[in-house]
């Protein structure tokens, strides 16, 4: 496969074909060797729930909302923060971990997404589509107590997995010169913020999403409507004190 191909191409998948399931032996393959990522110290600090079964899926779907993506999944893994191995690991051989804490869990994000990223990309490099569902960690309690979590065990991530049944338009980016700074953080003007969300603004989707939510303009739309401070406090209060549950301080 031409990677460079692969990677200006890539598309988000949330339908996928109801009748063509992926095997259980490729799923793991394509995680043994996504577990080749980097990782803290190598102690690898995470483990993936693979659910195929349409039941277990019908089970996981109300916390993410019933989105089409993952009711019409063929596989949803659910990728979480495992310090429950590591530290019974350590115990058992006379010694305590001390993860349990921001650090910690910091080390424990990045592996656990590192770990994700990877497996999607070697997925639709076989020719699946992948979506992940930002609701993880907006019902983290529902969703570990539906896989039967232990303590230290905490969910961070979904992705839903299929073969495609759509293909989407490619969804617009920052131009690179918005995100790469070289050197030194370069803080734009305003009209040069102007500028490099001039594009994705004046695209006639948005201008609909802005329309369809009677806002002013795109950054009103995703601040008051999509990702409002009200709903992103309340779900840091719910995950914080999971989190706590959980034996883990921030």
């Amino acid at each position: 496969m031409d990677t460079s191909n692969y990677f200006s191409t890539r598309r988000t998948i949330r339908r996928y074909e109801p009748s063509r399931p992926v095997s259980i032996e490729l799923i793991d393959k394509m995680l043994e060797d996504a577990a080749r990522a980097a990782n803290t110290g190598n102690m690898q600090t995470y483990s993936v729930i693979v659910s195929t079964d349409p039941e277990e899926i019908a089970r996981l779907a109300p916390a993410h909302f019933n989105q089409p993506a993952i009711t019409g999944a063929k596989a949803v893994l659910t990728f979480c923060i495992d310090f429950n191995r590591f530290n019974r690991w350590c115990r058992i051989n006379g010694t305590e971990p001390g993860l349990n804490n921001l650090q910690g869990f910091t080390w424990g994000v990045i592996d656990t997404s590192i770990f994700a990223q990877q497996f999607v990309t070697i997925s639709e490099m076989n020719g699946l589509g992948t979506c992940y569902l930002g609701t993880t960690t907006y019902n983290a309690g529902q969703i570990a107590e539906t896989l039967g979590l232990p303590s230290d065990v905490v969910p961070v991530i979904t992705v839903t997995v299929g073969y495609p049944a759509e293909s989407p338009e490619l969804q617009e980016r920052l131009p690179i010169r918005a995100i790469v700074h070289h050197g030194r953080y370069v803080n734009p003007s305003d009209d040069e913020l102007r500028e490099v969300y001039s594009e994705k603004e004046n695209l006639e989707s948005s201008k609909q999403f802005v329309k369809e939510n009677n806002k002013e303009n795109l950054a009103q739309v995703f601040a008051e409507v999509r990702y409002p401070r009200a709903a992103n406090e309340q779900f840091s209060r719910v995950y914080k004190e999971y989190l706590k549950n959980q034996g883990i301080a921030l």
